[in-house]
C-alpha cells in the first residue's frame, strides 16, 4: 500500500511540473497583437547578473521568450532558436531568453554545459516579468517591433529558423 502511495505521490508531482509546459505536439497559437501597443517594460538578469531593461532594446526587434530548463518542447525549441541568433546576427535583433527556473544560474549554467545549447539567457527567479507578461506555461513567446511595440505573441515551441520567421523578422527591421 506505501508503494502505492508513493507512485500515485511521484506520478502527481510530474503533472504538476510538465502542466506549465506546452506539448510539442500542440501546434504553437501564433496571434497578432490586436491592440498594438508597447511593450511592457520589464527587467531581467544576464547569467552574470547585470540587468537589462526590455526599454533599452528599442531600435531592435525582440524575441522575448521565456523557457525553463526542465521542459521538453522548451529544450527542442533552443536549436532552432540558436540558428536564429546566428542569421540574425549584426541585425537589428536582439534574443532575450528569460529563464523561470527557481534553480536560477547554477541550474541554467548547468543544463547548457550537459546540453551544449547556448542562448543569451536572463533570470526571472522573483517570477515578476513572467507575471507582467501574464505567460500561462512554457514556452511562451512576444515578438516586439523596432519601436518597442508588441506585435505577435507564440504560445509553445515554433521553429525560430523557418524560413517565414525569419523573413517576418526582417521585415520587422525594415
Amino acid at each position: 500500500m506505501k508503494r502505492i502511495a508513493v507512485y500515485c505521490l511521484i506520478l502527481s508531482a510530474a503533472v504538476l511540473l510538465l502542466a506549465g509546459c506546452k506539448k510539442k505536439e500542440e501546434a504553437p497559437a501564433v496571434a497578432e497583437v490586436r491592440e498594438k501597443k508597447p511593450a511592457l517594460e520589464i527587467t531581467v538578469n544576464s547569467l552574470t547578473n547585470v540587468p537589462l531593461k526590455l526599454s533599452a532594446l528599442k531600435g531592435k526587434v525582440v524575441l522575448l521568450n521565456f523557457w525553463a530548463t526542465w521542459c521538453p518542447p522548451c529544450r527542442e525549441e533552443i536549436p532552432s532558436m540558436m540558428k536564429l541568433n546566428s542569421a540574425m546576427a549584426g541585425k537589428p535583433f536582439q534574443m532575450v531568453s528569460v529563464s523561470i527556473d527557481e534553480g536560477g544560474v547554477p541550474e541554467i549554467e548547468s543544463f547548457f554545459k550537459t546540453s551544449g545549447y547556448s542562448l543569451p539567457t536572463y533570470t526571472d527567479q522573483g517570477g515578476e516579468a513572467a507575471r507582467t507578461y501574464g505567460i500561462t506555461g512554457v514556452p511562451e513567446s512576444f515578438l516586439i517591433d523596432k519601436n518597442g511595440i508588441l506585435v505577435k505573441k507564440v504560445i509553445g515551441p515554433l521553429a525560430w529558423d523557418a524560413p517565414e520567421t525569419i523573413t517576418f523578422l526582417e521585415g520587422l527591421m525594415k
